[in-house]
């Protein structure tokens, strides 16, 4: 196995981590609105993902920089394609993060109505434009032979592109429903597990109409159509169990299924690729591959050695903090956010 494609792995394991990470996070920032009741219980909401949702958000600033290290052409023709898509991205999330830490600097309750909404915004855009961006990626934009992407607003924004926004946007808010009913107690806990029993046939028939729209406007399923169809099929099935262990009140168990949807609904996009990185829509062999789009072998060659040796503590710092802030989250405790 070569180290481009060593390192693609390592991309998409950076993807699928801050999606199921910061999916969470997603998910409880678009629930404020809709299922607090008022501002005290959208702080305990807030609270539930206060430690963690920073650090989730390091997974995609690592990825983004992984792809600019390991495949420079990658990085140069995504970023400046998808120029406004990502930038509406970076906005989303800087008033997101301001919002986290604003919200109740000022005992006014306009103040906090404004960064609640802010909030809602930042948690709702970034998974769905992201969706957008890996979707339309997949289904292929015009790329030339000199790498360069000149896409129109109909290869950006298209059926299967925007289903693929909603889809993980529904996953995430799906997802967060679940951590809302793992973390919180009281009402809170009960309207999470009951709002997340009903979003799962949504979730459920979003996924199905995805996978119908892959098969039919992407090449997915000649590339990788065996592993493309298990994947398929577990993802239906992580979403079923989802229902079943939230009925069941095993909140632990649900968040582990809707996390594992995520996991797979976001692989799907990654094997469908390889070993492209990017699918020209104008003629294949302008396809951007792992081979033809990445750094040289001794820059990968020092990369690697750097990531095996830093990658262990930062995934026992990140498993360490959830394990501390491990408890449900109350109004008994000292509101933050």
């Amino acid at each position: 196995m070569e180290l481009s494609e060593i390192w693609f792995v390592l991309i998409s394991v950076l993807f699928i981590g801050f999606f199921f990470l910061e999916g969470f996070d997603f998910g409880v920032g678009m629930s404020t609105r809709f299922l607090a009741r008022d501002q005290k219980e959208r702080t305990i909401m807030v609270n539930t993902i206060g430690p963690f949702w920073d650090a989730n958000e390091v997974w995609l600033i690592t990825g983004a920089g992984a792809i600019f290290a390991a495949f420079p052409h990658w990085y140069a023709t995504m970023f400046s394609g998808y120029y406004l898509l990502m930038l509406a991205v970076l906005l989303s999330l800087i008033g997101r993060g301001v919002a986290f830490e604003y919200r109740r600097k000022v005992e006014d309750a306009r103040w906090t109505n404004v960064w609640d909404w802010v909030i809602f915004f930042g948690s709702m855009l970034p998974p769905f434009l992201l969706g957008v961006l890996f979707t339309s990626m997949l289904k292929g934009v015009p790329i030339h032979k000199d790498m360069n992407m000149e896409a129109g607003f109909s290869d950006v924004i298209n059926i299967y592109s925007i289903w693929g926004g909603l889809t993980i946007t529904l996953l995430c808010l799906l997802h967060g429903l679940t951590f809302l009913s793992l973390k919180t107690e009281g009402e809170i806990r009960q309207r999470s597990a009951a709002l997340a029993k009903k979003l799962v046939l949504a979730v459920f028939a979003s996924l199905v109409v995805f996978v119908g729209l892959s098969w039919s406007m992407t090449d997915i399923f000649e590339v990788r159509p065996i592993l493309e169809l298990i994947i398929a099929v577990l993802i239906v099935l992580a979403v079923g169990l989802s229902y079943f262990f939230i009925s069941n009140k095993r909140e632990g168990m649900a968040f582990a299924m809707t996390g594992l949807g995520i996991v797979l609904t976001v692989s799907s996009i990654f094997v469908g690729l390889f070993p492209r990185v990017m699918v020209s829509s104008l003629n294949k062999a302008f396809n951007l591959t792992v081979y033809n789009a990445s750094s040289g072998a001794y820059s990968l060659k020092i990369m690697t050695i750097v990531a095996v040796t830093i990658l262990p503590f930062v995934l026992g710092y990140t498993i360490y903090s959830y394990y501390v802030f491990r408890k449900r989250v109350s109004d008994k405790e000292h509101l933050t956010y």
